[in-house]
């Protein structure tokens, strides 16, 4: 299309594990960010958002498919395209000025120039007055602006925003996704696109024209919601809440395509969600009592849980995961089982977990079979994260070992010994000890 900015066509992009195999990270990825809209992309951390950007902006190079911008391919760094990062990624020993400036520096612009328009920049963003002050003066938010600002100065085409805000408390992050929307509205700069990597779905729906739901292993677009409404967006409206339910029933939904849709089918080293024992009961009991009584809607959920989309979704996940609640249409309700368990004393509801983490969790039920095959019933949990690593990064295959063995630990699955990296099968309780003694000889 004439008015694209950037296209992608056929993307595939792997990196190397530990072992020297190739990992795929995006695969198949088509996608076109238009001249005069917002776009977001949803989806779980390690999808390739990030790599995604990367590739957007010619940080890195695509191994298959197309990258163009404006309709030439990108083979290096982008002078169209500007990133804002979450981390802020200011140079401490730098003012205010001197670190917006650095872009401008690298362009070879002059002196006198640059400094005219990063003071510009500086007073577009808010932060007139702070243009000496050091990064450690300034706040949270003070410093992000700091950030775009200095991705504002170069007067990009397209400006990438990834995780832009989910540093930054609950309302500055408002109150700075507010101020760049009076930014694009009132044509203030000379942006013609933005893509903003969140997890907030609620940030999602005010801000963008498209919201992308992104796949992972591969990474790859998996469904689309475009929204017509107007901006500035009420958040409290009914389109608006109807929008969020519509986006929270696609980032439950399982993938179709490419992927297990029954548990029982789930890979190895599929990602678990990262979901503490104690909070998933803490959310099946709030779930158990009146208002909901056994159903909620997710967004309701959330705000009256005070949880974030980041935090919520894991858990609601897990849940399913565990036979403990069903998702579906962006609602939560809790099964049977999930009833009996918020009923049971804490041992009846650790044998439950127990027995749903070896019926639906490949990782742990391979662990407690590979243990009981050996003759000490431990094994080191290097074992495990190498074979982990054969799809995984190190630091995903490690987060993925963590979950399975807090599960494990807390079902009585397999203990885990945190000073010897050791995994082994529970000593059995006195009962049992009992039952398999020799009666002593009288």
């Amino acid at each position: 299309m004439a008015n694209a900015l950037i296209e992608m066509k056929g993307v595939g992009k792997s990196f190397r594990s530990a072992d020297g195999s190739q990992r795929a990270v995006l695969e198949d990825v088509d996608f076109t960010l238009h001249e005069g809209e917002i776009v977001a992309l949803l989806g779980q951390s390690g999808s390739g958002k990030s790599t995604l950007l990367r590739l957007m902006a010619g940080l890195i190079s695509a191994d298959k498919g197309d990258v163009n911008y404006r309709g030439q391919p990108v083979y290096g760094p982008t002078r169209g395209v500007s990133m804002v990062f979450q981390s802020f990624a200011l140079f401490p020993w730098l003012t205010v000025q001197q670190n917006v400036e650095l872009g401008l520096e690298a362009r070879g612009v002059g002196l006198e120039e640059r400094e005219k328009r990063a003071e510009e920049a500086i007073e577009l963003i808010g932060l007139s007055g702070f243009n000496g002050a050091l990064p450690r003066e300034l706040s949270g938010g003070m410093r992000q602006r700091v950030g775009i600002a200095r991705a504002l100065v170069v007067e990009p085409d397209i400006l990438l925003m990834d995780e832009a805000f989910s540093a930054l408390d609950v309302l500055t992050g408002e109150q700075l996704r507010d101020d760049m929307l009076e930014l694009w509205e009132s044509k203030q700069t000379p942006m013609k696109g933005i893509l903003v990597v969140s997890h907030n779905i609620e940030e999602a729906v005010l801000m963008a024209d498209r919201v992308l739901i992104f796949a992972s292993d591969p990474g790859r677009v998996r469904a689309e919601l475009r929204i017509s409404l107007p901006r500035p967006r009420n958040p409290e409206s009914v389109e608006v809440r109807s929008l969020i339910d519509e986006v929270y029933a696609l980032m439950t939904a399982r993938a179709r395509a490419g992927r297990a849709t029954d548990t029982h089918e789930l890979p190895l080293a599929y990602r678990l969600p990262e979901a503490d024992v104690s909070r998933m009961e803490s959310l099946l009991e709030l779930l158990s009592e009146p208002p909901f009584n056994g159903r909620a809607d997710l967004p309701a959920l959330g705000e009256e849980t005070e949880l974030t989309d980041d935090e919520l979704l894991p858990l609601a996940e897990a849940l399913q995961l565990l036979g403990l609640a069903q998702v579906a249409h962006g609602d939560i309700a809790i099964t049977p089982l999930g009833h009996r368990y918020v009923q049971a004393e804490n041992t009846m509801r650790q044998e439950i977990f127990g027995q749903q983490l070896l019926t639906h969790v490949p990782l742990a039920a391979h662990i407690r079979h590979s243990l009981e095959q050996t003759e000490s019933g431990e094994l080191p949990e290097q074992a495990f994260l190498k074979l982990l690593r054969e799809s995984l990064d190190q630091e995903e295959a490690e987060r993925v070992l963590q979950v399975a063995i807090e599960w494990g630990r807390y079902g009585e699955v397999y203990e885990y010994g945190f000073h010897t990296g050791l995994i082994a099968l529970p000593e059995p309780d006195d009962d049992e000890e009992e039952k398999t003694e020799t009666p002593a000889e009288s």
